[in-house]
Order: C-alpha cells, then sequence, then structure tokens
C-alpha cells in the first residue's frame, strides 16, 4: 500500500467518528425493523427471516472487502461504507404499508442486504486502519482497537435506544427520513476533515489473496463465528420478542411503553459491553502480559462466557412459563453475559491484528469478520427457530453450545504458529 503515514490521532479520530455515526444509525435501524414488524403480527421465524440476507451480504462483503480496500485504499472504502447506509436508509424509507406481506418482506430484506455490505464495508475499513494509526509500542495497539471497538458498541447501544424513540415518535417512515439525512450530512463533515496519509490501493492485489494461509488466523475466524453466533441466538429475536411480550398489554399505548423497554434494556446491553470492551486492555493488564499469555485468556474467558446462558437455560427450563423472577433473572444474567461477552470480543478484536502482517491486514481482517457475519448468519436463524420451536431454555442452550464450541477453537491458537505467507 502507499501512501505517507497520516497523523495518527487525527486520522483516528476522523476513522472514529465516521464509524461511530454509521453504528448509530445500524443500532436503530435493527431495533425499527425488528419492532415495527413485530407489532404487525410477524412471527419469530418471519423476523428472523427479515435479517438473513443483512447476514449473508455482510459474510460476502467480508469476503471481499479486504480485497476493495488493498485494492482502492482503505478512505475510499470506508466513504462507500457510509453513502451506501444512506441510500439504504432511504430506500426503506419508501416501503409502501399498502403492499403485500410477500412484497414487503422481499423488499425490507433486500434493503437489509444493501444495509450489511455498507456495514462491513465500514467496520472492516475502521478496524484495519488501527493497524497503520497506533504507536507499536507500550501495548498501544490493543488499547487503541479497544477503544474503537468499544465506543462503537456504546454508540450501537445508543442507537438501540433511538430507534425505539424514533418509531414511537416519528413513525417509521418518519425515523428513517431523519437517519438518512442525519448520516448524510456526518458523511460529508468526514470527508472534509479527514486527514490524508491513509494506505491506498495497490493494483497487483489479486483476489485469491483474501484467503488467510495463517493457522492462528483460520482458528481464530472459527471462534469469532461461534462467539458472535451465541450472541445472536438470543440478542436477534427471542429476547427482545420475549421482553415485548411480557411487558405489553397489547394496546397502542401498551406497545409503545415496551418499545421503550425493550430498546433501553438492548441500549444498557451494548452501551455496557461497549464500556468494558474499551476497558479490557486495562483489565487485563495487557500492556504487561506477552501475547503468548493473552492468547491463553482468550479461551479461559471463554468458557467463562458458556457457564452463563447454561445456567439461564436451567432457570428458563425449571419456570413454568414468564414470571417476574424469570424475567429478573433473564436481565441480570444477560447484562453479565455482556460484560464477559466484551472481554472475549476485546481479545478477539486484538488478536486478529497481532496475528495479521501489515501488508495484507485487510484481507486477513476481511476473512475475519467475514467469520464474524458468518457467526450472526448462523445466530440469526437459530433465533428464531430456537424460540419458536423451543422458547427461551432451547435458545439459551444452543447459546451455551455455542460459546463452548467458541472456547475450543481459542484453545487451539498458539504463539508458535506459522504466520503463513504474506500473499
Amino acid at each position: 500500500m502507499t501512501g505517507a503515514r497520516p497523523d495518527g490521532l487525527g486520522a483516528y479520530a476522523a476513522v472514529t467518528a465516521a464509524y461511530w455515526a454509521f453504528m448509530l444509525t445500524d443500532g436503530a435501524l435493527r431495533m425499527l425493523v425488528l419492532l415495527h414488524f413485530h407489532t404487525l403480527g410477524f412471527s419469530p421465524v418471519q423476523l428472523a427471516n427479515l435479517f438473513v440476507l443483512y447476514e449473508v451480504a455482510g459474510m460476502v462483503t467480508n469476503l471481499g472487502a479486504g480485497w476493495i480496500a488493498a485494492r482502492f485504499g482503505l478512505t475510499r472504502t470506508l466513504y462507500a461504507g457510509l453513502a451506501l447506509q444512506v441510500l439504504a436508509l432511504a430506500a426503506l424509507a419508501r416501503l409502501d404499508p399498502g403492499w403485500a406481506i410477500g412484497t414487503s418482506v422481499a423488499y425490507v430484506m433486500a434493503v437489509q442486504g444493501a444495509s450489511g455490505v455498507a456495514k462491513d464495508l465500514a467496520k472492516m475499513s475502521s478496524k484495519s486502519a488501527v493497524k497503520f494509526l497506533a504507536p507499536a509500542q507500550d501495548g498501544s495497539l490493543f488499547r487503541w482497537v479497544a477503544i474503537l471497538t468499544g465506543s462503537k458498541n456504546a454508540v450501537k447501544g445508543a442507537g438501540f435506544l433511538a430507534g425505539a424513540a424514533l418509531l414511537a415518535t416519528l413513525g417509521f417512515a418518519g425515523a428513517l427520513v431523519a437517519m438518512a439525512t442525519t448520516l448524510a450530512a456526518i458523511l460529508t463533515a468526514v470527508v472534509i476533515a479527514m486527514p490524508p496519509g491513509l494506505p491506498g490501493g495497490r493494483r497487483g492485489a489479486g483476489f485469491v489473496e483474501v484467503f488467510s494461509r495463517s493457522a492462528n488466523v483460520n482458528r481464530l475466524s472459527a471462534a469469532r463465528l461461534f462467539l458472535f453466533g451465541a450472541r445472536d441466538v438470543w440478542f436477534v429475536v427471542g429476547v427482545p420478542v420475549y421482553f415485548h411480550a411480557v411487558l405489553s398489554d397489547g394496546s397502542a399505548a401498551g406497545d409503545r411503553a415496551a418499545f421503550f423497554a425493550v430498546g433501553t434494556f438492548m441500549a444498557v446491553w451494548v452501551i455496557l459491553y461497549g464500556a468494558v470492551q474499551a476497558g479490557a486492555p486495562r483489565l487485563l493488564a495487557a500492556a504487561r502480559r506477552p501475547e503468548a499469555r493473552l492468547i491463553g485468556m482468550a479461551r479461559a474467558w471463554a468458557w467463562a462466557l458458556a457457564a452463563i446462558p447454561s445456567c439461564l437455560a436451567l432457570a428458563a427450563l425449571v419456570s413454568p412459563g414468564p414470571q417476574p423472577w424469570l424475567t429478573l433473572t433473564l436481565i441480570l444474567g444477560l447484562l453479565a453475559f455482556g460484560a464477559v461477552f466484551a472481554v472475549n470480543s476485546a481479545l478477539h478484536s486484538y488478536l486478529i491484528l497481532a496475528f495479521s502482517q501489515a501488508e495484507r491486514v485487510t484481507m486477513d481482517v476481511g476473512f475475519y469478520y467475514m467469520a464474524n457475519a458468518g457467526g450472526r448468519l448462523l445466530g440469526t436463524i437459530l433465533s428464531g427457530l430456537s424460540y419458536q420451536a423451543g422458547g427461551l431454555a432451547l435458545m439459551l442452550g444452543v447459546a451455551a453450545a455455542m460459546v463452548a464450541l467458541s472456547a475450543l477453537a481459542a484453545g487451539r491458537l498458539s504463539p508458535d504458529a506459522d504466520p503463513g505467507p504474506a500473499g
């Protein structure tokens, strides 16, 4: 890649601002679609299907996004992601309530697919940029990537709350128009303010290079797939639908109150997750630990995480149905899951950059986030299926099994693994 190294802090701030803006709309859009179509009577499986193309698009995009960034440069890829999200929001605002259900579902899935492409273009560009911007000493790489990832998750959490609030106040179409307009203004400001110097493209980048030959990158990608699958098994459909069912009395006012309650919980969960993720380097004393020790911690923290949905599944199994104590247990348990999940995610986000060679970082990160999207796709499908087939107990049991698989994959990481050829 070509281009002089930019001022690290200035470019980092611009990249972070762009990523924040995107993730605010991403969180709001997810909540808008989920709650709007739930109130229209969609089943858990139908709700999950609305997000399937979003995740499929993420897998395909991440496979190619690393090559796109290597070929055309990080800033262009970032701007493309933001611009595509503006178009997706504007297009979804054109959804006609008079359309047949099948037409509406197909249209929403297509727009969600475009949003999935947008998100992963923006994510891959932002995460890869940190490899070039962070100082190469004193654990700065772990700290900078944790701050970027943690803060964007906190912003996404605020987006969940914003989406619920906008739906209750402006309605579905009005909320989307407001979001598209705001994001377009932020994109314009970021283009003007972005310092020059982030890596540009290289014409010789071949698409075949996206497939990693590093054992550690492949094993970490497998761990990431199951980790995020475990989260989305309950996060996408099951828990929001459960909370709405126990909180709403079925009236319009009851639905609005439930929107705010569900949106608030999801927002608090993601904000907590982001805050813990940003603080993970200090929590783990990462600056004083060698990479080999951090690799071992990735396995230990995954097993600790697996215990939480296992206990929640047992609680749901012994409950005769929705009960106040079960709802309270679920809230507290999922908040604990978020905190431990955040440490796992932060370790993964650091290790993928540590394992990647500078000349192919965008392609290794793209491959890794393809696995991340694959996990979200698997979790999204299983969220609707498991909740509809077996309720909370089955859904949480599936989550526990997937975390265990993530721990097994992380257990195969090695500081001595061959990094593989550069490309």
